[in-house]
């Protein structure tokens, strides 16, 4: 089974940036973010394959970015002009077959225990 942890959230405010990082036991070819806010439903931030090919949200990509690096098995997720309503707990998953699935969340085989992101105003 592998094993994906999450580091780099913590607290900003808004307009701040954090970088996310996500670091698998073993490679994982296509991998992706996912978000969570209080009382709402977990929603795909974005997701990247071992070739770079890349997909952000719409609602998303004028501020986050995916990137992984191969060679250490680590995802990571760039956050810029943070906004309150981007506030929750963001997982990284790992797993799905393509391009067409990172941002679907059933799809995925392995996830992280997630990681807090708060921005206050």
């Amino acid at each position: 089974q592998v094993q994906l942890a999450e580091s780099g959230g913590g607290s900003v405010h808004t307009g701040g940036s954090l970088k996310l990082s996500c670091v698998a036991s073993e490679f994982v070819a296509s991998m992706g973010w996912f978000r969570q806010a209080p009382g709402k439903r977990r929603e795909g931030v974005g997701g990247i394959e071992s070739n770079g090919h890349m997909i952000v949200a719409d609602s998303l990509k004028e501020r986050f970015s995916v990137s992984k690096d191969n060679a250490k098995y680590t995802l990571y997720l760039q956050m810029n002009d943070l906004k309150p309503e981007d506030s929750g707990i963001y997982y990284c998953a790992g797993g799905v077959a393509g391009w067409w699935q990172l941002l679907q969340e059933d799809e995925y085989r392995f996830w992280g225990r997630g990681i807090q992101v708060s921005v206050d105003s």
